[in-house]
């Protein structure tokens, strides 16, 4: 199913800039391993290319694959193995975080998770009185729906895009025109050149086969006429114009 990688650079799918290959890993190598656990070798290489305009690093042997493929070699019955946290504490925990975000606003927002996998994440946020739905191509939510949304959430989603572009694309016209999208995916550390492909979140099994710089972060959703501003490594917001609803959260917090 993996396509061999080509040695020379190729553009970056975010902002064109020659993209060299910057190292392999195997197709096994997880986020457990941040947990001093490692899966056995698979013997399948994965090559991912890093580009010297942006910092944006990918892996392009994932390009051709279907969403069957997917779901039979990423997000299968082992998928918990390398993301246990994915079943229940992670959407549980987002929820109580975003109820507690917007609990003054949970009468009037429109809400949508956006790759929200069971659903777990958006019925939790019902029971606490939002109007919410959820939109995951990969799970029984997988029929787009219609906007547009207040308030966009995108909890560990964007490290699995093949072609973020076409996502953030897609967001967009989903949001509102005074809306927010409310993410997480960790940014490349300080010391990425350093690490390299050792860090704990190059992850091919987990699915994670692109991961940004704050610059790559930045230009993808400039891209797509939304500002980014990050709260931390791995948290942030994207919005055209800031809504009234979200002023609270931004109010000398923001990077």
């Amino acid at each position: 199913m993996l396509t061999i990688a080509n040695p020379q650079p190729r553009d970056c799918k975010i902002c064109g800039g020659p993209s060299p290959l910057a190292g392999v890993v195997d197709f096994h190598k997880s986020c457990i391993e941040a947990q001093g656990k490692c899966l056995s070798l698979s013997g399948k290489p994965i090559y991912y290319r890093r580009c010297t305009a942006c910092g944006f690093l990918f892996t392009d042997q994932f390009d051709d694959w279907s969403p069957e493929a997917f779901l039979k070699y990423v997000y299968n019955n082992d998928y918990a193995v390398v993301d246990p946290d994915y079943l229940a504490a992670r959407p549980t925990n987002n929820a109580k975080a975003i109820g507690q975000a917007f609990q003054a606003s949970r009468a009037s927002l429109s809400i949508l998770d956006y790759g929200g996998g069971s659903g777990l994440f958006a019925s939790l946020l019902q029971e606490q009185g939002f109007k919410a739905g959820t939109y995951d191509p990969f799970s029984t939510f997988s029929a787009r729906p219609q906007g547009p949304f207040d308030l966009i959430t995108c909890f560990e989603v964007m490290e699995h895009l093949p072609f973020p572009d076409r996502i953030v694309s897609d967001m967009s016209q989903l949001l509102a025109d005074e809306g927010v999208i409310f993410f997480s995916t960790l940014t490349q550390p300080s010391n990425f050149a350093e690490i390299g492909l050792r860090w704990w979140y190059i992850g091919p099994r987990n699915g994670h086969i692109s991961v940004y710089s704050q610059r790559a972060l930045n230009l993808l959703f400039e891209k797509n006429g939304l500002q980014v501003a990050s709260f931390s490594e791995g948290v942030h917001i994207a919005f055209r114009k800031l809504p009234a609803f979200a002023a609270h959260l931004v109010r000398g917090s923001l990077a």
